[in-house]
């Protein structure tokens, strides 16, 4: 990968924001969970973030197919460093509140509905088609390793207060945007054609129609959805294994630790066989582990757990990527990466409100033993209801 200049900006500049982004939750999540002491306001912020993905994802799909995606993305990253400085001056003057904190929530929504199809839709435009794969799971090794390191020093700093959590955001998304702003690659503008309804919803009727693409992109829907427990960590921290920051840091930086470590391994040994069959394998393990971490009341194998979900979802991840960019054609990409981004955002915003409300009504420990149950049942039901994605076998197929 090192001989593709482009492609190793992008990687950096994601490996950046990415370190931002999980810095940035673990502020905003810890800081709201000590303002309200409130479940369901911790839910409402993956909410919020959902939201406007849900309302912009015709046009912004479509304004990713028409522009330089790298500037798109760049506009992302500025587009955060002030949201970033906004939150550090208000809780450095004292003016942080539930209200400004589920605000910015929403800008977070907005800049990410058009900053994760951009991002998508990328690496096939700065790699050949054969080693696409094998760049997916490199770019995933990078992420994971932020993913890693992001959550554990957010933290560590958050001792210093939450101002200087989000100061350090602020400076990790500048050098992103720098990054990649520099990313060359040949840009062919669609043809000026009028905006229509018709080619707003071409990405939406793409997805219908294959499949393949239909089942892979709604796995990850229903089974993040259901099992994901993200949103609950701080009152796992706070209630259940009582620890602090730091254990909420740990906590959140253990699934990708082994999301890094099979990304590692998937970029030396890409999947070439039966990848149906290890994509689902892969799903059921995530909700065996959710279920585990469920029901565990030890920090080590709680922490355990989070490292096997976070293995097996990487497994899953580089394999749905892969078919999602594989078998689709670049001028359809950011039409068809804005309505996967959908399906992700509610797998992980939307997941992260129904955890914070199912956990309102059930307890946390509840909450997290139905959806790693329901997890379980969503694998078994898509070996039925999509054969084709089950019987598929090698990722790049022969044309």
């Amino acid at each position: 990968m090192r001989s593709h200049g482009a492609f190793m900006r992008f990687w950096y500049a994601r490996f950046a924001a990415t370190s931002a982004n999980q810095m940035l939750m673990v502020a905003v999540g810890w800081q709201m969970y000590g303002l309200t002491g409130s479940a369901w306001d911790l839910g409402l912020v993956g909410l919020l973030q959902f939201a406007p993905a849900l309302a912009l994802v015709l046009v912004a799909g479509h304004v990713v197919d028409g522009f330089h995606r790298g500037r798109i993305i760049g506009l992302c990253m500025a587009a955060q460093v002030f949201i970033t400085a906004v939150l550090a001056l208000a809780t450095l003057r004292g003016w942080a509140s539930r209200d400004l904190l589920l605000g910015t929530s929403v800008l977070l929504g907005v800049v990410k509905a058009f900053q994760m199809p951009a991002q998508q839709s990328l690496p096939p435009l700065l790699v050949p088609t054969a080693l696409l794969p094998r760049a997916l799971a490199f770019a995933s090794t990078g992420s994971q390793a932020a993913i890693v390191a992001g959550p554990a020093v957010g933290g560590f700093v958050y001792a210093l207060g939450a101002a200087a959590v989000y100061g350090l955001c602020a400076v990790l998304f500048t050098a992103a945007a720098a990054l990649v702003v520099g990313v060359r690659y040949v840009h062919a503008p669609r043809a000026n054609r009028a905006v229509t309804l018709d080619t707003l919803l071409a990405g939406v009727r793409f997805v219908r129609n294959k499949p393949v693409v239909l089942g892979a992109i709604s796995l990850d829907l229903f089974a993040v959805l259901l099992g994901g427990a993200t949103a609950l960590l701080p009152i796992f921290a706070k209630d259940v294994l009582f620890v602090g920051p730091w254990g909420l840091g740990l906590l959140r930086a253990a699934p990708a630790a082994g999301a890094f470590a099979l990304s590692v391994t998937l970029t030396r040994w890409p999947i070439t066989r039966r990848a149906g069959h290890v994509l689902l394998g892969a799903v059921a393990l995530y909700g065996a582990a959710t279920l585990v971490f469920g029901l565990s009341t030890s920090f080590g194998v709680s922490m355990v757990a989070l490292v096997v979900a976070g293995a097996a979802d990487m497994v899953s991840v580089v394999i749905r990527q892969s078919l999602v960019q594989l078998d689709t054609p670049d001028e359809m990409r950011g039409r068809v990466s804005a309505v996967n981004s959908v399906f992700i955002g509610a797998s992980n915003q939307l997941g992260e409100f129904e955890s914070g409300a199912t956990a309102a009504w059930l307890g946390p420990v509840g909450s997290v033993v139905l959806g790693g149950i329901g997890t379980l049942v969503v694998a078994a039901a898509w070996m039925r209801l999509f054969p084709t994605l089950a019987k598929r076998d090698a990722l790049v197929q022969a044309r």
